[in-house]
């Protein structure tokens, strides 16, 4: 699936997608393309595991408490996140 990232839409993390907490952030594993990544702070995990209890990626960074300052730093990376196959878009039921 190829669509535009949209911080105003509800994201999930991907049912294919496991993370791992550490120290610094988490490691994240993807069971279908067998790839490794980081999330490089906790910020960012609490991000990613929050999306599916909010209605856009905004409401999911402002529950993690990402300050206004980092949020660009933060819609680059999930958007990058969202590219990867890490997030995906929640389907309109």
């Amino acid at each position: 699936m190829t669509s535009e990232f949209d911080p105003d839409r509800p994201y999930r993390r991907s049912p294919s997608v496991a993370l791992r907490p550490e120290p610094f952030g988490a490691l994240v594993y993807h069971f279908g393309t067998r790839k490794l990544s980081f999330l490089k702070t906790p910020e960012l995990v609490e991000v990613v595991t929050g999306l599916e209890r909010h209605s856009s990626v905004h409401g999911a960074m402002e529950a993690a408490g990402v300050d206004a300052a980092q949020r660009p730093a933060y819609l680059k990376a999930l958007a990058g996140l969202a590219e990867a196959g890490t997030i995906e878009p929640v389907e309109d039921a």
